[in-house]
């Protein structure tokens, strides 16, 4: 099985080769847009900061490519908000995959960003499977997707929000699969095998 995990300026993408490595799979890091199209499937990990990654994608032709993909794609936290239509973090229009609008966690009551674990509630996806409703996963965001029709799980952090979306064959976890220990190793296996 051929998994590409996308290379652009954001980071994480080492720990999420070493979570495929730790499942028997070996991730290629590519740009290139030949190898992403001809991937079984692709990951779009992220930590980092929505308009920079925006315009490093757009500059390279990435943007097209990866809405055009028609195999499981999975973006990881930033890569899940990019793709979405809109980010209020550098107040950036982002891929519009996922109809929906990331925003800010409010200043005020909630330590911002979240850091740590947190649980999952709602899951209905096949990236599930095996799980127990309240399942803890690691979460590092200041900025979250509203509770959506595209949700298919939810968390609590002073409001409920989305913390999985899918559409299609495109799915978006707000969490870290990598770095959430085995319940986060089982959302990524369930993922390569779709």
């Amino acid at each position: 099985m051929k998994i590409v995990v996308l290379r652009y300026n954001a980071g994480n993408i080492q720990s999420v080769c070493f979570a495929l490595q730790r499942l028997g799979y070996e991730g290629i890091v590519s740009d290139d847009h030949q190898v992403i199209q001809s991937a079984d499937k692709v990951i779009f990990p992220g930590v980092g900061e929505a308009s920079g990654a925006m315009a490093y994608l757009k500059a390279r032709g990435l943007d097209k490519v990866i809405t055009q993909l028609q195999q499981p794609v999975l973006g990881i936290c930033l890569g899940m908000q990019l793709l979405c239509h809109y980010s209020e973090e550098g107040n950036t229009p982002c891929l519009g995959v996922f109809d929906a609008k990331v925003e800010r966690f409010p200043a005020g009551t909630l330590k911002v960003p979240q850091v740590g674990w947190n649980t999952l509630f709602g899951m209905r996806s096949e990236l599930f499977s095996g799980l127990n409703e309240a399942t803890y996963q690691y979460f590092v965001h200041g900025y979250y997707v509203p509770d959506t029709p595209l949700a298919v799980a939810k968390t609590n952090y002073g409001r409920t929000y989305s913390s999985a979306l899918q559409h299609n064959n495109f799915y978006g976890v707000q969490f870290h699969p990598e770095k959430s220990g085995k319940a986060g190793e089982v959302i990524l296996n369930n993922f390569l095998k779709l």
